[in-house]
């Protein structure tokens, strides 16, 4: 019980730099398995000598894995911003704010950002804006999620809050990869070496700041809401 407290305590205090160093790792394995599943898909797609059928299924699969993105970032951020405060007013909107923002960072702006600055003409998409029908059943499964886990399963909320932790950015990986390639990078490989380190770095810091200190921070600001 001793060591439990002590190790919450521990997370509480990390930094912003502290928390991004214990997320890089998820999103270097997470990064890199999308981009050998990547690769294989690319492999396949070869033998048809028409890159539209590569970027067809990567639209297909960017918007799975975009949707379930968006049910782990509400999820993670609920669990964390519950953990200070039980206000449920403004715990609902930070898990309606933090996802929309978060996820159309790391799958929609920052992949677009890195494929203009390799000079490909990428088409800019955000679900947001254009299926929200689709995007609002995920946002609110992912919130009632939250809501469920941060309120009736404290007991297990530490070994949740990991593995939501390691899902989520292995998702928001694969996300950005296979918008990448649906919106015009269909020869990512000659520029695997930027794409990876790229992804990298627009996977980890949304995912931290939407599971960990944006939730953190705004629970704690909340002063008398905050939970002792």
């Amino acid at each position: 019980m001793h060591d439990n407290h002590s190790h919450s305590d521990h997370a509480h205090n990390h930094s912003l730099f502290d928390e991004l160093v214990c997320h890089l790792p998820y999103a270097i394995f997470a990064v890199a398995f999308g981009l050998s599943l990547l690769s294989f898909m690319s492999f396949l797609t070869f033998c048809t000598e028409d890159q539209r059928v590569l970027c067809r299924s990567a639209h297909i699969l960017f918007h799975s894995f975009h949707f379930m993105h968006i049910v782990f970032a509400a999820t993670g951020t609920l669990i964390t911003f519950l953990r200070f405060s039980k206000s449920t007013t403004q715990a609902l909107l930070v898990g309606i704010f933090s996802p929309v923002i978060f996820c159309t960072l790391s799958d929609n702006i920052l992949p677009y950002i890195g494929g203009r600055m390799l000079g490909v003409n990428m088409h800019f998409h955000m679900c947001f804006f254009t299926e929200l029908h689709n995007v609002l059943p995920f946002l609110f499964v992912g919130i009632l999620n939250g809501f469920i886990l941060g309120k009736y399963h404290a007991g297990d909320k530490g070994l949740y809050s990991l593995f939501s932790h390691a899902v989520h950015i292995l998702i928001s990986s694969l996300a950005s990869i296979f918008y990448l390639v649906s919106h015009g990078f269909t020869d990512w490989y000659t520029q695997i070496g930027f794409v990876f380190l790229f992804l990298v770095g627009a996977v980890v810091l949304p995912c931290t700041l939407s599971d960990v200190v944006i939730p953190m921070v705004l629970a704690r600001a909340g002063g008398g809401n905050e939970k002792h």
